[in-house]
């Protein structure tokens, strides 16, 4: 069923255009809580929702409309000075967003919107009738967020929605954070991950192992559908939106430009291939055709980094979005929690965005719900009555570098670490030789999921497995340093895009293998005098360095020639091992094609050589765990 039927490309331009504006609001309404008379944060957000409205109006989504209308009267008041805003007045407001949040997800659905619940009409009214708000109007946010499926699904609305009552003595511990979560988000995404994520395997999580076995990419977590109960192919306007990306003029000039000089190089390469085909083959045609080719190939590449250039967007849109779902955790929990944003302006491919935003709202909200202390903690621990956490991005080579930085009660290792042997994670004699650094990274074993009160073990373990594993599937590394007392930082470290990948070539016999040249810390020449059997496995020392050393044939179980004559170190994170091969072929950019019905071990996708040969690009994280397997 689609309410929408022959309004799909309205829709698809609504929800883009709009869908922009709300974030803006969102973002300015975080703004207009800290200065709460400022008259141009009042106008803009009043003409914000004056533009929803009217958008809302085309596609007869009347609920959307009425909704809308109201918040823009009470706006209207505001900015004219007949309204002072205050804690619960803002409470309503931010209310009122997240239902106008709901209902973007339904028209998402192709479904018209259902009405607001009662509740937060009611609070609307009273305040634009000047009658005094309830103490719990605070709470209709959450009590909205967290009502039962059937109340949930977009476009039905029941009775109850409207009668129930809330109560204030909800105490932080009764709150479901897996349906709040779902409720803010639209997404349920540690169920998503887990649905194929195998509990018992944990030493993987250490490793660094794609522990799911799938190449690259979140193709497919497993959930199809709705929450309607919809056919899967029934959400066209849904995927219209998110196939379409906001590019600015001046990129799609640059591309149409060297479409255009693309074409007049074509013509001069077909001119000189006719007359050499004729017989001219002198040292001036010849010279004229390598400069040709040399502006064509300038050009390609100009034009593939210019296509590139229109696909990214600046991550500060996805941060904002983190703003409104921090503030409402840390209200719902007592807590003064400021999230601040940095690095917006950063540029990453649109798809990357879209693939983190999930992994990254369940870090801040566990930075909200687990990493920062109560204003009363706080106070007894000598802190400031706010807690800061800090969600930043900056460019760091060919990768983008995102950070996650709290300032509450951090992570004692041997707490962490007993807790894992408790749980049967790892044996005793295995945490004996792990140090503080490893002690931490153990929160991301699956079945870890410290948030039962553990002292010392701050939640973090709630779902960071199912981080862990997103964020390998983009080719990222995720880190964890915590100092008791000071604080939490989570650094995750992202491709600029999965589009294409610097890679170099390598051969074994007459095949080649692609390895992401970012892991690649040298190329090495091995002669057998070089090498040392250490417990009968070779070894190699590089500037005083006693590394692994092992035949690519070996780990991927092909017959070894004995000719290897190329070492290459390979490091990815804080582990380093030698792989040896026949030799190489120099480095390439290449686009990455998944394997998505079978893939050999170690292998996570191909991709075709400049020669038409195909290249077996090798999976690092899993010969890595190989590695660990020998030594």
């Amino acid at each position: 069923m689609n309410d929408f039927a022959g309004m799909e490309d309205l829709l698809s331009d609504f929800l883009l255009e709009a869908g922009e504006m709300l974030s803006e609001v969102d973002s300015k309404l975080m703004d207009l809580e800290e200065f709460p008379e400022d008259s141009k944060l009042l106008n803009e957000i009043f003409r914000g929702f004056h533009t929803i409205k009217g958008g809302a109006g085309f596609l007869n989504a009347s609920e959307l409309v009425a909704l809308c209308h109201i918040i823009e009267n009470l706006f209207d008041k505001l900015r004219n000075r007949e309204l002072v805003l205050g804690a619960e007045l803002m409470d309503v407001i931010f209310a009122a967003t997240a239902e106008v949040r709901r209902m973007f997800g339904a028209l998402q659905q192709g479904l018209q919107p259902g009405a607001a619940p009662g509740e937060v009409i009611d609070a609307l009214k009273a305040v634009l009738t000047g009658q005094q708000l309830s103490p719990l109007a605070g709470m209709t946010g959450l009590k909205t967020g967290l009502r039962t499926e059937e109340q949930a699904v977009p476009g039905k609305t029941t009775a109850s929605q409207s009668s129930v009552p809330g109560t204030a003595s909800a105490q932080p511990s009764e709150v479901d954070w897996g349906r709040l979560y779902k409720a803010l988000t639209g997404t349920d995404f540690i169920a998503q991950v887990r649905a194929k994520h195998d509990p018992k395997v944990m030493a993987a999580a250490i490793s660094g192992e794609d522990t799911t076995g799938t190449a690259f990419g979140l193709r497919d977590t497993g959930v199809h559908g709705s929450a309607t109960g919809r056919p899967e192919g029934d959400v066209s306007a849904k995927e219209a939106m998110d196939s379409i990306i906001p590019v600015e003029t001046d990129r799609l000039d640059k591309v149409l430009n060297l479409s255009g000089e693309i074409s007049l190089a074509k013509n001069r390469l077909t001119r000189l291939c006719s007359a050499i085909i004729q017989g001219r083959n002198d040292a001036d045609t010849m010279h004229e055709l390598d400069q040709a080719v040399s502006q064509m190939d300038m050009l390609v590449v100009n034009l593939q980094n210019a296509v590139m250039k229109t696909r990214k967007q600046p991550i500060g849109r996805l941060f904002k979005k983190y703003l409104p779902l921090a503030r409402d955790l840390a209200r719902s929990l007592g807590k003064d929690v400021d999230l601040v944003l940095a690095g917006g302006d950063t540029e990453m491919d649109t798809t990357m965005i879209e693939a983190i935003n999930e992994p990254l709202a369940h870090i801040v909200r566990n930075a909200v719900d687990h990493g920062v202390e109560t204003v009363e903690g706080r106070i007894a621990a000598g802190k400031p009555e706010k807690s800061i956490v800090e969600l930043s991005a900056r460019q760091k080579g060919d990768h983008i570098l995102i950070s996650i930085t709290d300032d509450g009660r951090g992570m004692r290792p041997e707490v962490i670490r007993n807790k894992a042997i408790e749980k049967g994670l790892i044996t005793r004699e295995m945490a004996n030789t792990l140090d503080e650094t490893r002690c931490l990274e153990l929160v991301f074993l699956p079945g870890f999921a410290a948030g039962d009160g553990t002292p010392g073990v701050p939640g973090r373990g709630s779902g960071m497995d199912a981080v862990k594993t997103g964020i390998q599937k983009l080719n990222g590394v995720v880190n964890i340093r915590s100092e008791p007392g000071k604080g939490t930082v989570i650094t995750i470290l992202l491709p600029l895009t999965l589009a294409t990948l610097p890679v170099l070539m390598l051969r074994l016999g007459e095949q080649s293998f692609a390895v992401p040249l970012s892991m690649v810390r040298e190329i090495l020449s091995v002669t057998p005098e070089k090498l040392q059997q250490v417990s009968g496995r070779a070894t190699m020392v590089v500037r005083g360095e006693l590394l692994p050393v092992l035949p690519l044939a070996q780990l991927i179980g092909w017959e070894q020639s004995g000719t290897h004559e190329v070492g290459v170190l390979i490091q990815f994170g804080d582990n380093s091992f030698i792989l040896l091969a026949d030799s190489f072929a120099g480095h390439d950019d290449v686009v990455i094609k998944p394997l998505d019905t079978f893939r050999p071990r170690g292998v996570a996708g191909v991709t075709i050589s400049g020669g038409g040969d195909i290249v077996l690009i090798l999976d690092i994280k899993e010969l890595l765990s190989d590695v660990r397997a020998h030594y």
